[in-house]
């Protein structure tokens, strides 16, 4: 198995995981993906600064990727250049799950992470994943709040 960070070359391989996670997962029954896939190698594109890929491969297959998206933060005097992360659209084609891949695309997003010597980083977990995340050093914290408009 092979991870790496993803190239714009990628980006059709990307929107097929995605495709296929709401389709597989989500019983998505839409008959758009021409539409989908273009839309979304555009969005790619437009967002490469801010949301890294990171796909993994098992014999040339692509079979899971996961995001670190980087925002900028307020700078402060004594910090000028503030950044934090969040990991996003982790998936693992379901018949190679615990297996140990989404854990190695979790460890290069991470390395990533303090590569870019970032703040901290957030994940927007499912309750079935909580335990992946917690084994890495995840936890849950008091002090985040979440707004949702009504």
């Amino acid at each position: 198995m092979t991870v790496r960070k993803a190239a714009a070359a990628d980006t059709a391989a990307l929107g097929g995981l995605r495709w296929r996670r709401l389709t597989e997962e989500r019983g998505y029954t839409g008959t758009d993906h021409a539409a989908f896939m273009e839309m979304f190698c555009a969005w790619v594109t437009d967002h490469c600064s801010t949301h890294l890929p990171f796909l993994a491969e098992i014999d040339d297959d692509v079979v899971g990727m996961a995001w670190l998206m980087v925002a900028d933060r307020v700078p402060t005097p004594a910090r000028r250049r503030r950044r934090s992360g969040d990991v996003q659209s982790v998936y693992v084609v379901p018949d190679l799950r615990d297996s140990g891949i989404g854990a190695v695309l979790l460890e290069a997003v991470l390395a990533e992470a303090r590569k870019l010597d970032l703040e901290h980083v957030t994940v927007h977990s499912s309750e079935r994943a909580v335990p992946f995340y917690q084994r890495v050093g995840f936890q849950h914290d008091q002090s985040w709040l979440r707004w949702q408009p009504e």
